[in-house]
């Protein structure tokens, strides 16, 4: 049976990282909401009352009964079934854990263009929004990306290797979500992002080795890939770009 997978048409958004893990692993999945009725189906998750455990927000993942929200949340329990993580609890733990400092990272990448609140147009809340990416270009970004070249370079089992991974030898849904932050980045901001991507070398690596993963690289070039817009969690406004 297909994975269900629910997010909003139209935008990357989260839902890319589910999306990503499960076209590298060959999953067969549905993308609900791209269809017809689709969002009626996913509003029927996430209002209805004769649903017991509600997901707060898309994405979210059903597979059969299950019914399980939030992005690391999802991963965590499709890496396994996807051979998207190692065999052992304690890498498998290690990789949960990376997930979710990407989500600190997408969540400060969404806040550039949103400092203030949701419910503003990014027009309302300018003035703040440029002060806030020019503390993320000098300080936040450096920094994140700093951590992960850390543990890549810390990764052992990268000797040698051309393409390195942030755990273990075999591309982890961890190694794909990175990928997908610095593609959004290399979007939203180009001319910072270059910047420190030319500092962190291994990341830079990455990135374009997981690109040219053979399924991955069919997805890309595929209509099943949204291309960024100003929209989703990585907008392209040059004013913060700085």
């Amino acid at each position: 049976m297909a994975y269900e997978l629910h997010y909003w048409p139209g935008i990357q958004g989260r839902g890319e990282f589910v999306r990503l893990s499960l076209e590298a692993a060959g999953a067969e999945y549905v993308d609900v909401a791209r269809g017809e009725g689709g969002l009626e189906a996913m509003r029927h998750f996430l209002e209805h009352p004769s649903v017991q455990r509600p997901p707060f927000a898309s994405p979210f993942l059903v597979d059969g009964s299950l019914v399980i929200g939030q992005t690391a949340a999802i991963l965590l329990y499709l890496g396994p079934r996807l051979r998207l993580v190692p065999a052992s609890l304690a890498d498998r733990l290690w990789v949960h854990q990376i997930q979710l400092t990407i989500a600190d990272l997408v969540q400060e990448v969404h806040d550039l263009h949103h400092p203030i609140a949701n419910a503003l147009y990014y027009d309302d809340q300018k003035d703040s929004a440029l002060r806030r990416s020019e503390d993320f270009r000098r300080n936040r970004l450096p920094k994140f990306l700093a951590w992960f070249e850390a543990v890549l370079a810390r990764n052992a089992r990268n000797a040698r290797r051309t393409v390195p991974r942030l755990v273990g030898a075999r591309l982890s849904y961890a190694d794909l979500s990175l990928f997908q932050v610095v593609d959004g980045l290399l979007y939203a901001l180009p001319e910072a992002s270059g910047r420190a991507l030319r500092k962190t070398p291994l990341v830079a690596a990455l990135h374009a080795g997981v690109g040219a993963e053979r399924r991955v690289a069919q997805y890309l070039a595929s209509e099943r890939r949204l291309p960024f817009n100003e929209e989703g969690i990585f907008r392209h406004y040059p004013e913060l770009d700085g």
